[in-house]
C-alpha cells in the first residue's frame, strides 16, 4: 500500500514539475512571443540574454532580460521601459507602435523566458 501512495506521490511531483517548467499555454504568451520575435529579437536574440544579432554592432550592449536585475524589476518597471524605451540606447519606445495590450503581452513573454535550473552538484550529505 505504502508503495502505490509513493508512486502516486512521485508521479504527481512529475507532472507538476514538468508544468512549472513549461508552463500552461497562453493567448497572451503566444501573441507576446510573435511581437518579440518581430521586434525585439534581432537586438535581446533567442533566449532574451542581449545577444542578438544587431547586439554586437550596438552601444550599449543590448539588456539581458533574463538577468537576476531584469528580473527583479517590477512589471510596472519593464512595461514603462517597454513604453518609453531607454534614452541614449537602440531601445525605442513603443508606446506609440505597440497597444498597452501587446507591451503587457511582450512582458508576458520575456518573463517566460526567465528559467530556474537546479544546480548541477548534489546537496552534501545529510549529517
Amino acid at each position: 500500500m505504502n508503495g502505490i501512495i509513493l508512486f502516486a506521490l512521485s508521479a504527481l511531483f512529475a507532472i507538476s514539475s514538468a508544468m512549472a517548467t513549461t508552463g500552461p499555454s497562453e493567448p497572451g504568451l503566444d501573441r507576446g512571443r510573435s511581437i518579440y520575435e518581430q521586434r525585439c529579437l534581432e537586438c535581446h536574440g533567442a533566449e532574451g540574454r542581449g545577444d542578438g544579432m544587431k547586439a554586437p554592432f550596438l552601444s550599449p550592449r543590448p539588456g539581458n532580460l533574463v538577468s537576476a536585475a531584469t528580473s527583479a524589476k517590477s512589471d510596472k518597471d519593464l512595461l514603462k521601459i517597454i513604453a518609453n524605451g531607454r534614452p541614449h540606447t537602440a531601445m525605442p519606445a513603443w508606446k506609440d507602435h505597440l497597444s498597452e495590450e501587446d507591451q503587457r503581452a511582450v512582458l508576458q513573454y520575456v518573463r517566460s523566458l526567465i528559467r530556474f535550473t537546479r544546480p548541477l552538484t548534489p546537496p552534501p550529505p545529510a549529517p
